[in-house]
């Protein structure tokens, strides 16, 4: 079982992107959750800091903990609608940087193994055939050293589908305390996975924004 220690960042402590009416944008850093779990130490969150300054503030998705980057919010339950509408029916488009251990050799490519949760080891995923599909698209960005820079664009939203997707390649995700083995875990101090970028419909304009925040790897 893994054993969960929870210690939010306190800076930046929100990091807002952009704001109107209807939608907040934040870059949520890594090691923050995106919403409280049971446990009373798990309070301090994007969405709860965020409600601190805008009581309205309405969750529409989650990052992993320790994934860092680009998270919207709805400020009225219109946008609310609109925006899960969008997510569900995969019209948001979703960008990720994540960089992995060793060098990956095929450029571009695609994964597409069904999920789901492990029986024996919560909160664990795993490939398997009973699972939901999930389907990711990668294209190597840099090859370093020791690692591969790829750029991530998942088709689905499963729980931990990159990390889980990256290690069927053989390369997991550097930092990834989860499915990483000793090496993998040492050559980062966090999870090298980031939001980079969100591409969605704005609810009350009809108008398709971007909203970016470069990778820090």
């Amino acid at each position: 079982m893994h054993i969960f220690t929870y210690q939010p960042p306190s800076i930046p402590w929100l990091d807002i992107r952009y704001k109107d009416r209807d939608i907040i944008v934040i870059n949520k850093p890594s090691g923050l959750l995106s919403n409280p779990g049971r446990s009373p130490d798990t309070h301090d969150t994007a969405i709860t800091r965020l409600q601190r300054c805008y009581p309205e503030a309405i969750l529409i998705h989650r990052l992993d903990c320790d994934t860092s980057g680009i998270m919207i919010f709805a400020r009225t339950k219109k946008a609310e609608s609109h925006l899960k509408i969008q997510f569900q029916n995969r019209q948001a488009k979703k960008v990720y940087i994540a960089e992995v251990i060793g060098h990956v050799n095929e450029q571009q490519g695609k994964v597409n193994f069904a999920m789901g949760p492990n029986p024996d080891s919560a909160p664990f995923q795993m490939l398997t055939d009973s699972g939901k599909a999930a389907l990711t698209y990668f294209q190597v960005l840099e090859h370093r050293a020791r690692s591969t820079l790829m750029e991530l664009k998942p088709h689905t939203g499963r729980t931990h589908q990159l990390r889980v997707h990256m290690l069927s390649l053989g390369h997991a995700i550097l930092g990834d305390e989860f499915y990483g083995d000793i090496e993998t875990v040492n050559a980062s101090k966090r999870l090298n996975l980031h939001a980079q970028s969100l591409t969605i419909t704005h609810p009350y304009s009809q108008i398709e924004m971007t909203f970016f925040s470069p990778h820090p790897f």
